[in-house]
């Protein structure tokens, strides 16, 4: 990869830096904290499905018959809360899921503690990291609840005071480009502009002034295709949009255009939600294969970045080829 890249790069993953704080606090922070217990709860149920008698032994408990039967009921309760917390949709429930498994969970060790056969000193140690996730999932839990008056704020802005239309997975990122804002909302509101930065996007035709037709690449090779309208255009400030009805993929979203702090240009916050085809579990499942849509949306607004900044978009030999393989130019590169 070429320095300039690097440095591109680099720039890039600072620029969420300059959201606001309490912005910043909910997209890391809260999401950070929930995606992390989802992923924890799906290597730790697929533990106690897989090896009961071993976490049993870690715990300090004996693995007869009756313990891996619960270990593996502990476990299947375990995947299902952290692909319930991972796709999105009733997140702050399947958290609450979580605390009352943790309850479960010490009311385990409390009696194996004062069963005579077990480790009393792996059972202690057990006990107090149960403590330490319990105490993660409240602070999650509390965190979740803080946001959603923030995010009831923004269904109503997106939806022009109509009922919000999508509750599926919601999804936010912002980057800083270097030019100036007019420049930077005027090459987004060009909507058949965006294919050129947006990689599982094949066309926007527009319809009108608020209507426009758009085509997306699907996974199994397959194309889903929605109308949209525009519900707030305010120019150089901020873009509203929602999908009509008969959508493949229900949406609606935000792209707000703000000056960045010291002349460096112009921050663009992108803030949407979609319904994924398949549902909720879909969208868990894709995550696991490297298709996660905030991974997706950072990708294209960093191409946006370089096409509004260099004219064009940069591949690395990473970005270029997917899985191992030699070194070697991007053949796209050269013609």
């Amino acid at each position: 990869m070429s320095t300039a890249v690097t440095t591109e790069r680099q720039d890039f993953a600072q620029s969420d830096e300059a959201m606001p704080r309490s912005a910043r606090s909910g997209a890391r922070d809260g999401e950070g904290l929930t995606q992390a217990l989802g992923w924890f709860s799906i290597g730790l149920g697929l533990a106690q499905v897989v090896a009961p008698s071993g976490v049993a032994r870690m715990i300090g408990a004996q693995p007869d018959d009756k313990t891996t039967r619960l270990m593996r009921a502990f476990g299947v309760r375990e995947i299902s809360s952290g692909i319930g917390i991972l796709s999105g949709k009733r997140t702050e429930q399947w958290v609450r899921a979580r605390v009352a498994g943790d309850a479960l969970d010490l009311a385990m060790l409390g009696k194996t503690l004062l069963s005579s056969d077990g480790e009393r000193g792996k059972t202690i140690a057990a006990t107090v990291a149960v403590l330490g996730v319990t105490a993660l999932d409240l602070l999650a839990t509390e965190k979740l609840r803080a946001s959603q008056s923030d995010g009831a704020t923004r269904r109503q802005t997106l939806t022009a005071g109509g009922e919000p239309q999508t509750q599926g997975v919601q999804v936010r990122r912002t980057v800083t480009i270097r030019r100036p804002r007019a420049e930077v909302y005027a090459f987004w509101r060009n909507f058949e502009n965006l294919p050129q930065f947006m990689n599982h996007l094949e066309s926007v035709r527009v319809i009108d002034e608020r209507r426009s037709h758009w085509v997306a690449t699907a996974p199994a090779g397959k194309t889903v295709e929605w109308d949209a309208e525009i519900t707030t255009d305010q120019p150089n400030e901020m873009i509203a949009w929602r999908s009509l009805a008969n959508a493949d993929v229900a949406n609606d979203g935000v792209v707000r255009f703000v000056d960045a702090p010291g002349n460096r240009g112009t921050e663009v916050h992108v803030d949407f939600a979609y319904d994924p085809p398949g549902g909720r579990i879909s969208a868990a499942i894709a995550k696991l294969f490297g298709e996660e849509p905030s991974q997706q949306t950072r990708d294209d607004l960093f191409a946006l970045k370089q096409v509004l900044e260099t004219g064009e978009v940069v591949l690395s030999d990473a970005s270029a080829h997917k899985g191992p393989h030699p070194a070697q130019p991007d053949p796209r590169a050269a013609s």
